[in-house]
């Protein structure tokens, strides 16, 4: 642990990398009555902590090892570092990646010229094939996480945390996917600070590291999820791992809707956009605060890294709501007849903002519902059943069904035999309340609604499709109708998407 220790204090990361701000989170530490800081790590030249590890190890190398050049296996953020500190030294780099890697860390790495082989599909099997590639090829492994010299370099964000923030400091929150960073960091605040609680957090669905010192031995994942591609690693290092043992207080594991509101938090706090891995260590605060009532406290998250697609951004803002517990998601049956649906909109979801409706007709006796309704916390949830239950409405809370979030929501709908003379439109309605009940009384007694589907999007007008029966009235009088309404819309019916799918 001494050698260890010195090697944090002697490493050459500041060649390649920069020295991080650490900055507080104003808006986020007065709601949760705790000082929360975030210590920056999307800044470095590769938008990533990794640079430090990797650099330090390559700066190390003799001349003989730096002719045969290096390999490593990386889901990303490491090979970006290992193919800057390559580049930066005049060594070339073959980078071993999962095929499941964000295309936005693939690019990266060629841009700095390393060289990109796609294998496998998540790090273990990428690990294994460069393994096979080193021995095969002679090249120096630059392991991500598994090596002194690597933990040191990470180490060193300890160095900057305590020159930063020399006072009081209550625990630091780190993302843990093989180790690397929460053992260098742990091993030189506890050394010198170890009053400092360090806490991992780890995706739900990727806790090595918690179930293995759970277990007090390493353990193997028969699989890791993808969301939080950074972290997605099944076994962590022999030397991380005991490491750990030592100086981790405790790991807080978090959800993919946690961590998406996780992402949320750094976007208001610092206006920068993090990966899911990178948004650990502020989910890990929230729900730790949230979890033990803790006020008063000082906490630093790190945020580990900035390497997002920017077309996962979609997914992250779709599931933050339910990640912050303010949406809740619902199934329900209603009975087909006229003010059903009007009634289910201002009786039962009342004030409640709604958040997404999906509606179908299923026969002349009753329409299924997918809706999502904004809610205070996991009660109002529980009420809002109960109020269902109570008005006669078959329901099925969906808040906490994943392929409901992932897949249904998306695919509610179908065709439907039972409708007549169907026209679809598209309607842009103003996000204020009662907009809906607005529409549902004006067409009242007029048309039969068939279809329905609105999410809101955080703009001023929120996209609805809309199906309507028209058995008797000529288009003339319909448009009419439409247009006392004020919303703009334009119809569909003829486009071939709703002539295939609807």
């Amino acid at each position: 642990m001494q050698d260890l220790f010195k090697k944090i204090l002697t490493s050459r990361v500041y060649e390649a990398a920069i020295e991080s701000s650490l900055d507080e989170a104003t808006a986020l530490s007065a709601r949760l009555n705790n000082r929360i800081l975030l210590k920056r790590e999307d800044q470095q030249p590769v938008f990533s902590f990794k640079i430090r590890g990797a650099y330090n190890k390559i700066a190390h190398l003799d001349p003989e090892q730096r002719k045969l050049g290096v390999i490593t296996a990386s889901a990303g953020n490491h090979a970006q570092g290992v193919a800057f500190g390559a580049q930066k030294l005049g060594i070339r780099a073959l980078i071993v990646m999962p095929v499941t890697t964000p295309r936005i860390k693939i690019e990266a790495v060629k841009r700095l010229g390393g060289q990109v082989v796609l294998h496998g599909n998540n790090y273990s099997e990428a690990a294994a094939h460069a393994d096979q590639l080193q021995q095969e090829r002679g090249l120096v492994s630059i392991h991500p996480f598994d090596d002194k010299l690597v933990i040191a370099g990470q180490g060193t964000i300890g160095v900057e945390l305590l020159r930063q923030n020399p006072g009081r400091l209550d625990a630091v929150f780190l993302p843990i996917g093989g180790g690397g960073l929460i053992a260098g960091v742990g091993l030189y605040l506890k050394t010198l600070r170890p009053e400092i609680k360090i806490i991992g957090v780890e995706p739900e669905d990727s806790d090595a590291m918690h179930r293995s010192l759970s277990k007090r031995s390493r353990i193997t994942l028969d699989s890791v999820g993808i969301f939080a591609d950074g972290v997605a690693v099944r076994r962590v290092g022999k030397l991380t791992y005991n490491l750990c043992r030592k100086y981790v207080d405790e790991i807080v594991t978090v959800t993919t809707d946690e961590l998406c509101s996780g992402i949320k938090n750094i976007y208001l706090a610092t206006r920068s956009i993090v990966e899911p891995a990178g948004g650990l260590g502020m989910t890990g605060v929230v729900k730790y605060i949230q979890q033990t009532g803790c006020t008063g406290r000082t906490f630093i998250a790190i945020n580990s890294g900035a390497n997002m697609n920017f077309e996962r951004l979609r997914y992250v803002a779709e599931r933050t709501l339910i990640g912050e517990k303010q949406e809740a998601l619902f199934a329900v049956t209603i009975p087909e007849r006229p003010g059903a649906l009007k009634r289910f909109c201002t009786e039962l979801v009342g004030r409640r903002n709604i958040t997404e409706f999906n509606y179908r007709l299923a026969s002349r006796d009753r329409a299924h519902i997918f809706v999502g309704i904004t809610i205070s916390n996991k009660d109002e949830r529980v009420d809002f059943a109960k109020q269902l239950d109570r008005a006669g409405y078959d329901n099925i809370d969906l808040t906490d069904n994943d392929l409901a979030k992932t897949h249904v929501r998306y695919m509610v709908g179908g065709k439907s035999d039972e409708v007549v003379n169907e026209r679809v439109f598209r309607f842009w309605f103003p996000e204020t309340p009662g907009a809906l009940a607005r529409f549902l009384k004006a067409i009242r007694g007029k048309h039969n609604i068939s279809l329905f589907h609105y999410r809101a999007q955080g703009g001023d007008f929120g996209r609805v499709l809309i199906g309507l029966e028209c058995p008797n009235d000529s288009s003339r009088d319909l448009a009419n109708l439409l247009d006392t309404i004020g919303y703009r819309y334009q119809e569909e019916t003829d486009n071939a998407v709703y002539d295939l799918f609807l």
